[in-house]
């Protein structure tokens, strides 16, 4: 009798780990589907190709608000039907859908300088739904949108290749007034 009960116990025990198991992963993959997973551990993008890494922002691009505002409708999907980069990265930068690079996460988008977000936007991202977009795209449009995408995050930033990082725009335009 004493052994019966024990094998009753131990099939209940089963029974409420398998159920606790079930709700676990359904949990994490409704995470993961809504793209309330987040997009993983930040860490920096491969090295740009040869052919993408000596391409930069035209450096009066930079606090130029026409850029912008034009960066802004091929985001939006205003000026090309066939462009709406906001249909999975979100009007405001935060990703409708799962797996969308999140805009608004400083510390992963500064990670990538001006040619390696040109170089994303042209070719896409292998083993993602993110497409390149050179075939829709001019390359005055896809750096319009690297101006129009960086406001998101690093708004008052720009890229400086001599540092290799982002730094405040202000800095650029005294370094620049203070070199002439």
């Amino acid at each position: 009798m004493l052994m019966c009960s024990f094998r009753e116990r131990r099939g209940v025990v089963k029974i409420k780990l398998v159920a606790v198991h079930a709700v676990l992963i359904t949990g994490i993959g409704l995470l993961v589907g809504c793209g309330g997973g987040g997009e993983g551990p930040i860490v920096p993008p491969p090295p740009t190709p040869a052919e993408y890494a000596e391409k930069h922002m035209p450096s009066d691009w930079w606090g130029n608000a026409e850029k912008v505002e034009q960066g802004r409708k091929i985001y939006m999907g205003e000026a090309n039907p066939d462009v709406n980069c906001s249909s999975c990265h979100g009007k405001d930068g935060k990703p409708v859908k799962a797996g969308a690079t999140d805009f608004r996460n400083g510390e992963r988008m500064k990670l990538y300088s001006d040619s390696a977000w040109f170089w994303r936007i042209s070719e896409g991202v292998p083993d993602t739904r993110m497409k390149g977009w050179k075939s829709k795209l001019s390359e005055e449009d896809i750096w319009k949108l690297v101006l129009f995408e960086r406001t998101f995050a690093l708004s008052e930033k720009v890229w400086n290749e001599e540092k290799k990082q982002w730094v405040d725009a202000g800095t650029i335009a005294v370094a620049s007034t203070e070199t002439r």
